[in-house]
């Protein structure tokens, strides 16, 4: 239960104003196709963090204990140094009509997703936990409880929450992790 609460309060966090919660907007404001495009965000998130959790496990077993516990706090580390910087989008990210609104979701997420803070987060979350069912599922429950007002409210998230004052927090978690991990202190987190 562990795995999946941390791992769902860390990306919830983490992707408030990351890009795929702006493209999240971005695509609302062009389809105005809600569930489409929600349930896009679901399939992309799923395939994206199963692949990550997957290479977060293997990495788990090729390194050893004390390797993997530095390799994991630093990462936590050097999450919280790239959580301060604020992400922007590319309007060339979103896919052509042609795939549909659910098509292009799918697509344009996936391809965000790559590489994206929340992915290496998993990768790190399930290398730490080695439990892939739950890390994933907390992951792709983080996504969903960020993204999915987006797609509701649109930009007037943006205009009403400071992703600042949001980035920091999730920026001192991914520190207290990383620390924690790093001191090797049990099971807290």
């Amino acid at each position: 239960m562990e795995a999946f609460l941390v791992s769902t309060g860390v990306v919830a966090l983490g992707e408030m104003g990351d890009k795929t919660q702006l493209l999240a907007m971005l695509l609302a404001v062009k389809f105005r196709r809600p569930v489409p495009i929600i349930l896009g965000i679901l399939a992309a998130t799923l395939a994206n963090h199963s692949m990550a959790g997957a290479l977060g496990g293997w990495v788990a077993h090729a390194l050893g204990p004390d390797v993997l516990r530095w390799v994991i706090g630093v990462s936590f580390i050097a999450m919280a140094g790239w959580m301060l910087i604020p992400d922007k989008i590319d309007e060339n990210e979103t896919a052509r009509v042609r795939f549909g609104v659910f098509g292009t979701t799918v697509i344009t997420f996936f391809l965000a997703e790559m590489g994206d803070k929340t992915q290496i987060a998993t990768v790190a979350l399930a290398a730490r936990y080695n439990d892939l069912v739950s890390v994933v599922a907390g992951t792709t429950l983080g996504m969903m409880i960020a993204d999915v007002p987006a797609v509701f409210v649109g930009e007037t998230i943006a205009k009403k929450v400071s992703m600042k004052l949001v980035h920091g927090i999730a920026a001192a978690i991914f520190a207290v992790l990383g620390v924690l991990t790093l001191l090797d202190v049990g099971k807290l987190f």
